[in-house]
């Protein structure tokens, strides 16, 4: 067993790594460029979203507040008759980029802390399977967390695929990273 204390720089720096690494992702590369598309007659829904004064969250839309209710022939009728979706509203203005890369960042830390748990959990100082250990919970932190988004809100498969893609880049920086800076045998 390691003590997380003595993992507390490969923490930090599989952070700084990873935060590299998707901001060359996202910024430098192509990949994401097509993940979201515009909506046919964007002027008009927006003036119908303005008009209707939506507060910003998360809608489903037709809603149901219960079981029951999604299965009455009324909300059968309105999702047979569409448009079916979930919204996101966020709030009018740009978005605050510091904030969402600091909390993007403090996740990274956060998945960086359950890699140095786990993996120290595993191996003890100077031992071997770090890399493979720390890059596979990495991987459960940073690959497999998008799934969801495919599964319950219709996020396109090949969006969710790239996502996964740049989660596996993230584990394999986060691997290297822990088994660069794991502690010798004491």
């Amino acid at each position: 067993m390691t003590s997380l204390t003595l993992l507390w720089l490969p923490i930090l720096l599989s952070a700084v790594f990873v935060f590299i690494v998707s901001s060359v992702i996202h910024m430098a590369l192509p990949i994401h460029k097509g993940d979201f598309r515009g909506t046919p007659n964007e002027d008009g829904l927006r003036k119908a979203l303005r008009a209707a004064n939506i507060p910003p969250g998360q809608y489903m839309f037709p809603h149901a507040n219960s079981f029951k209710e999604a299965m009455s022939p009324e909300m059968t009728k309105k999702f047979d008759e569409g448009p079916v979706g979930i919204l996101i509203m966020r709030p009018n203005g740009m978005m605050k980029m510091g904030g969402a890369l600091t909390t993007w960042f403090i996740y990274c830390l956060l998945v960086g802390l359950f890699v140095a748990y786990l993996t120290g959990l595993a191996v003890a100082p100077g031992g071997e399977s770090v890399f493979r250990i720390s890059a596979t919970v990495a991987l459960l932190g940073h690959a497999f967390t998008s799934i969801n988004e495919s599964i319950w809100k219709s996020v396109s498969w090949g969006v969710t695929a790239k996502f996964i893609g740049d989660g596996i880049a993230y584990a394999l920086v986060t691997g290297a990273t822990f088994a660069w800076l794991w502690p010798a045998a004491v």
